[in-house]
């Protein structure tokens, strides 16, 4: 063998071996796929959209039709918390608007188990098996959050606000109020409490999609603070402090909660 022959039978055996397999053959992480993937056109979509809508809309009404035939008990639950006042009629048919009002708000509530299977059915074909994991416990725990909120308005935040407003003018004047404005009042307050302890459902949103971290959230307490108070002022439908400060403490509490449960999963 000459010298020539020899250096290269040693070049082709000590010539690493190049991988030259493509990003298709690469395998996908399975979390990352859609299972049951299934394609659909545009107007197949707004078909489905527009059937999931009905659907939600058929059981409202059905809902709101069922809560105005009990609307009473319902009222007369709702009329707790103003112990010692006298509500009054101050128009024709005004409380049987009220009685609308409240049925449309409560049969709301009652169907939105079922609205919020319909957004669900929706979305979820779209999503992956990494996303489907966390649907489950995130629509849980809105849910749970969110009449874990209506219980603190009716509870704490409601009473408070009408102990303020009665004790304030008890000397003064006599307390007739009218029902239009109570209940107005009343679900404003609840419905909107009840939105505002959906704050940790966002931060684990965020957090689990890599938007922002537990730490980032962290850094900015201050920040926080001045939203809360701010959330507190502007929600609240009264104006005295005790109110305010009780919903604030309370979305405070919630921020700082959400922040463990991002760390939690590791972001």
């Amino acid at each position: 063998m000459t010298p020539l022959q020899d250096a290269n039978t040693v070049t082709a055996h000590t010539t690493p071996s190049v991988d030259f397999e493509t990003d298709e053959q690469k395998e996908t992480d399975p979390l990352d796929e859609l299972p049951g993937e299934v394609e659909m056109t545009l107007f197949e979509h707004l078909e489905e959209l527009r059937l999931r809508i009905f659907y939600a809309l058929i059981a409202v009404a059905v809902s709101v039709v069922g809560c105005f035939f009990a609307v009473k008990p319902i009222v007369q639950l709702l009329e707790v918390p103003a112990k010692g006042v006298k509500f009054l009629q101050l128009a024709p048919g005004e409380y049987f608007f009220v009685s609308l009002k409240v049925a449309g708000y409560s049969g709301l509530l009652l169907a939105s188990p079922f609205i919020l299977y319909q957004i669900v059915q929706f979305v979820l074909p779209g999503l992956t098996r990494r996303e489907r994991r966390l649907l489950a416990p995130i629509v849980l725990g809105s849910t749970v959050l969110f009449a874990v909120g209506l219980v603190f308005a009716y509870s704490l935040l409601i009473p408070a606000a009408l102990k303020f407003f009665i004790s304030y003018g008890a000397d003064v004047v006599e307390q007739l109020w009218s029902i239009d404005k109570y209940f107005e009042f009343v679900l404003l307050l609840l419905f909107s409490t009840g939105l505002a302890f959906q704050v940790p459902i966002i931060q684990l949103l965020l957090g689990s999609l890599g938007i922002v971290s537990s730490k980032q959230m962290l850094s900015g307490w201050r920040y926080v603070i001045l939203g809360a108070v701010v959330l507190g002022a502007v929600i609240t439908p009264s104006t005295d402090p005790l109110t305010q400060t009780l919903l604030a403490g309370a979305v405070l509490g919630l921020y700082f909660s959400g922040i463990g449960l991002v760390k939690l999963i590791g972001k």
